[in-house]
């Protein structure tokens, strides 16, 4: 994670699970995180097991340049990566794994912005899964939710495990998109894997920041 918000929200929700796969939902306090609500969003699994938008911050719709709320997931992103961002967010659901992802959001007028999402696992139980997220911008250019975002370029991902101090991967090169996409095309990931990865069922799980 490289962006102050991302860090500032997985260490909340770090301190909330104390040790935990994931903290209850009803454990988030808005309160506790007012200065990042703008830009935070919260995800659940729809009756076909699709991940959308239950809550999204009213920065992060300016940015879009509409109401996310009842939206999926993987409408964001152009069709070559919705497929890729459902397994991801379903690793996220049905794992408890921290998603980390950085894009270029493309505008209606061809603008570009580079952005990071984190996405954090909440504990509702088989029956009411649920994410919660942060999209965080590199720059704040001055036509940013004036010219909303329409597409998104997928450049990097992560899936980490969350007891290994994903807030220290930054200094870590991360994985570029063409390898994943190699690996996700069999669920047991049997394409190429970075060096010191671990395969955990269907997750590829990066080793952590700790120093040797």
């Amino acid at each position: 994670m490289k962006r102050e918000a991302s860090v500032n929200l997985f260490q909340y929700w770090n301190r909330l699970r104390d040790g935990r796969p994931a903290p209850r939902r009803t454990e988030i306090e808005p309160a506790d995180i007012k200065a990042l609500l703008g830009d935070t969003f919260i995800l659940e699994s729809d009756s076909r097991g699709e991940a959308v938008f239950r809550l999204a911050g009213t920065r992060l719709c300016a940015i879009y340049g509409r109401e996310l709320k009842g939206f999926a997931f993987s409408s964001l992103w152009r069709e070559k990566d919705s497929r890729m961002a459902m397994r991801l967010v379903r690793s996220v659901f049905l794992d408890k794994a921290v998603l980390v992802m950085t894009y270029d959001g493309i505008t209606r007028s061809q603008r570009s912005v580079p952005m990071e999402l984190l996405l954090l696992p909440l504990d509702g139980g088989q029956e009411n899964r649920r994410a919660l997220g942060i999209v965080s911008s590199e720059t704040k250019p001055y036509w940013l939710g004036a010219d909303p975002v329409t597409d998104a370029a997928v450049e990097t991902v992560r899936i980490v495990d969350p007891d290994r101090e994903p807030m220290f991967l930054k200094n870590r090169p991360p994985v570029r998109l063409p390898a994943l996409e190699t690996a996700m095309d069999d669920d047991e990931f049997d394409g190429p894997i970075r060096s010191g990865a671990r395969r955990i069922r269907h997750l590829l799980v990066l080793p952590g920041g700790r120093s040797e």
